[in-house]
């Protein structure tokens, strides 16, 4: 049932895009950084543009369709190329990876802003974010990225019914984090297992799965299925296939993860005092 507060809260986001002027929008095609794209465009026209970074940690099916929902909403649009890859600190793949993508990320973004004269930068974080491990959010207020979604007191549900509202294609896209987000930690990200990433889960697209993550722990990999998906992934020939597919790209062993999907697993992983250091270090 949508929140009663919603037109209210809308409007709120409205108001404070405007108060913002010229903006750059970080987009990658999620729902969140879709919507907020839209909006902007929609209240501020040519005073707002979006900025995707084609990094390594995108896979290009999801690039391409982020591109594409821009061309469809004449939404203005521009790539960037970054270079996370290239820092070591990133590389290592410690709890603070996030981090480091989103500053680089947000230097690049940075310049970009000074080059054309916009005055912000913002990205679409939303209230759910906040009970989460996102280290990517303290890169943002260390460049003072503004978070028009959170500010409007905006949930994940709300953006999603104001998109379908607004008669969105991406109102009902599932979550999907970028590939580096499969690996476990401490597996250093590298080109190469990321194209391995990346294809698993263009082979479990292709199977005509909807929800899922390729979960990488070296020479295992723990496939997540969404529950009301997983009777399917749980037949003898869809099992074989799996195992079929995934041994073809260099896994020895093959699992399913019986937990099914859940956005951010990997994150169980990290102790505590991992989670504790990794705040501090930043």
């Amino acid at each position: 049932m949508p929140d009663q507060a919603l037109p209210s809260k809308a409007n709120r986001l409205e108001v404070h895009l405007r108060e913002l002027g010229r903006i750059l929008v970080a987009y990658s095609g999620g729902v969140d950084s879709a919507y907020l794209a839209w909006i902007a465009h929609r209240v501020l026209g040519e005073n707002m543009l979006a900025v995707i970074a084609d990094s390594a940690s995108l896979a290009r099916a999801h690039l391409a369709d982020a591109v594409a929902f821009a061309q469809e909403q004449q939404i203005p649009l521009t790539v960037i190329p970054t270079a996370e890859l290239e820092r070591p600190e990133y590389v290592r793949n410690d709890g603070q990876r996030c981090f480091h993508c989103k500053d680089e990320l947000f230097d690049v973004m940075e310049r970009l802003r000074s080059e054309r004269n916009f005055d912000t930068i913002a990205y679409g974080v939303n209230l759910d974010d906040q009970g989460d491990f996102r280290p990517g959010q303290e890169a943002a207020r260390q460049h003072h990225v503004a978070a028009p979604l959170l500010a409007a007191g905006l949930t994940k549900q709300d953006i999603r019914e104001l998109a379908r509202e607004a008669g969105l294609r991406i109102w009902n896209k599932p979550a999907s984090a970028c590939l580096s987000s499969r690996l476990e930690y401490g597996r250093p990200v590298t080109r190469e297992a990321l194209d391995v990433i990346e294809r698993g889960e263009d082979a479990l697209r292709a199977l005509g799965f909807l929800q899922f993550r390729v979960r990488h722990h070296g020479d295992i990999v723990r496939v997540e299925i969404s529950r009301d998906e997983m009777q399917r992934a749980l037949d003898p020939s869809m099992a074989a296939e799996f195992t079929r597919i995934f041994k073809s790209l260099g896994f020895k062993f093959v699992t399913l993860d019986l937990e099914g999907f859940r956005s951010g697993s990997m994150n169980s992983l990290l102790s505590l005092d991992q989670i504790g250091r990794s705040r501090q270090a930043s």
